[in-house]
């Protein structure tokens, strides 16, 4: 199975070709609008919301078959058809220009995989199973889709803020640190819209003046792990290796 490397594109006023007009074209475009591409569809029908957005020239619509060319100065393209012959042509020019290419249920052919997409505000989760179960990627998706750790992603904009502050202030925060002070009263606070709040509490942990349930000494705070955590994370399994003992001489 072919290794894929997983990353976001910035497709903002870059060409974009989809080849085929029908209901998998359609998704596929719809996303390309959300990225701001240029995009061209080529096909000899379509379906009447490609349609509607070409009438509103959002993309441009040539009512005709591929031909050899067609992907000329393109940075991506996507090949909805289920023509093997025609995609098969359109991966050999791909190929040859140097054309990031998507043929729809073919790996093989393809220099790159569009994943399934969980988001939310400014966060996006991508999914994939490298092609070999596209079924799999889309139940991962809708599992995601309705976890409560998704709740985070409502954080994203007091984050960013507090990121801002910590990078005026040249101050360098270690990755584990930021996990340690992401706490539950924080979410609360930024869930709420009281974001100053929330930029304060997150603040006084990240730069050491709120040292509760975390390390006394922003220097402990180690790439290998919280070690307020990780002792916390032993005494639990401790407590509970204490109670299963009791509750066994109990059963006895």
């Amino acid at each position: 199975m072919t290794s894929f490397y997983p990353v976001f594109l910035n497709l903002t006023g870059r060409r974009c070709v989809v080849i085929g007009g029908g209901q998998i074209a359609e998704g596929k475009i719809t996303k390309l609008i959300d990225s701001e591409a240029k995009i061209t569809v080529i096909s000899p029908d379509a379906t009447q919301c490609i349609r509607d957005a070409a009438d509103r020239g959002v993309i441009e619509f040539q009512e005709r078959k591929y031909k050899n060319g067609d992907l000329q100065d393109s940075f991506l393209a996507i090949a909805a058809t289920n023509d093997r012959v025609v995609n098969q042509e359109i991966f050999e020019e791909a190929e040859k220009l140097g054309v990031l290419l998507n043929v729809v249920d073919d790996p093989p052919r393809c220099s790159f995989i569009a994943p399934s997409i969980v988001k939310r505000g400014p966060v996006t989760l991508a999914i994939s199973t490298g092609g070999a179960s596209p079924a799999l990627a889309r139940k991962l998706r809708e599992t995601l889709t309705d976890s409560r750790h998704l709740q985070w992603a409502d954080a994203a904009s007091v984050l960013s803020k507090a990121r801002q502050v910590i990078k005026d202030e040249q101050v360098a925060i270690d990755p584990q640190r930021w996990q340690c002070c992401m706490s539950s009263d924080f979410l609360t606070l930024a869930k709420s819209g009281r974001e100053d709040e929330a930029i304060e509490v997150l603040l006084d942990g990240l730069l050491g003046k709120d040292s509760k349930g975390k390390c006394s000494n922003i220097a402990e705070c180690v790439s290998g792990g919280c070690q307020v955590r990780n002792q916390s994370r032993h005494d639990s399994a401790e407590n509970k290796n204490g109670q299963d003992r009791m509750v066994q001489a109990a059963g006895d």
